[in-house]
């Protein structure tokens, strides 16, 4: 096992779990079979479901825990009787190096304060970032911070920028991904303070890690023109929210408008937007800036979305994230 990426499972986190997460691991054992599962939850329920299946038993050990932190409970109760959750106990893993990588489906909120409990930041980063996967016209950009950092200052967006890119080479192997700044304009005049001196900053130090491409505005987005876009947890929020939103009610109409002619014309045409907006493909937002990676897969996901999200972890683990985060940083003076 020495070689395996090893990924600790909160395994009964999320809606429908723990039957989605095995399924979700069985999906992914058809491509890939150099991961090894650590699936932390209730023992009886898990033996039972991973017993039917040779191969799942031979890449699966199993850890109880007694307790499940419900999606409705606040971060910090949470935290407070986390200790004997699967949830506590997949990112704990982490700290014992027991794994590479951690997985949960579950509470959003608490995730991110138990993995602040747990582990430590790397050096020079105060504030980690959530990101995530991006549809856009050509394939996929990263979205930071998207929830976890409401206020944030230049050197917060600088390491974004850096953290960023290092997840973009990661999953996608560009040597130079473009970034740009979320703001209200295009123009170097436009936006607050903490964006110009970003911008300032980024533009100086572009040459080795990033191409930095100035300020990109919401509705470009997904034009597929830059990699990696940047900007605080309170407008990323916000903005991704909007975005599933939106696409939500496109499709939505799209099947009420449609009379049953024009939808055996548009067959094809619906199928491959469908497939471009379809969810699961990017499930799995990543907390960077700790020393040990967490990712949230959506807790409303069904298996093959889990999958995904396992997927992610892989090419995480192999492409050494953590380092590459490392080298990446740029040092911003106080």
């Amino acid at each position: 096992m020495t070689n395996k990426v090893k990924i600790a499972i909160d395994a009964m986190g999320g809606d429908k779990s723990p039957k989605k997460v095995i399924e979700g691991i069985k999906i992914s054992l058809k491509s890939n079979l150099e991961n090894f599962f650590y699936l932390y939850g209730d023992e009886n329920l898990l033996k039972k479901e991973v017993s039917k299946n040779k191969l799942l038993a031979q890449h699966c050990e199993i850890i109880n825990a007694n307790n499940v932190i419900l999606d409705h409970e606040s971060p910090l109760a949470a935290a407070k009787r986390g200790k004997d959750t699967s949830m506590w106990k997949t990112i704990e893993s982490l700290k014992e190096k027991k794994a590479h990588i951690s997985l949960s489906a579950g509470n959003t909120g608490a995730l991110l304060v138990i993995s602040r409990l747990l582990l430590n930041t790397i050096e020079g980063i105060n504030k980690p970032a959530l990101a995530a996967l991006w549809p856009n016209k050509n394939d996929m950009s990263i979205v930071l911070d998207l929830g976890a950092n409401i206020e944030c200052d230049e050197k917060n967006l600088t390491d974004f920028a850096c953290m960023g890119s290092a997840l973009f080479k990661s999953l996608f192997q560009i040597r130079k991904p473009k970034i740009a700044l979320l703001n209200v304009g295009l123009e170097e005049i436009k936006g607050n303070n903490i964006l110009k001196k970003t911008s300032t900053i980024l533009k100086n130090n572009s040459e080795k890690n990033f191409e930095f491409c100035g300020y990109i505005e919401g509705n470009h987005i997904m034009d597929g023109n830059t990699d990696v876009i940047v900007t605080d947890g309170f407008t990323g929020n916000i903005a991704l929210k909007t975005a599933e939103g939106t696409a939500n009610f496109i499709t939505e109409n799209l099947k009420i408008s449609l009379s049953n002619v024009s939808k055996l014309l548009s067959y094809m045409s619906l199928k491959k937007f469908k497939k471009k907006l379809d969810p699961r493909k990017y499930n799995g937002a990543i907390f960077l800036g700790l020393e040990s990676p967490v990712v949230k897969s959506h807790g409303g996901t069904d298996s093959i979305g889990f999958a995904h999200s396992i997927d992610v972890c892989n090419k995480i683990v192999r492409a050494d994230l953590i380092q590459k985060i490392k080298s990446n940083l740029i040092t911003v003076d106080a």
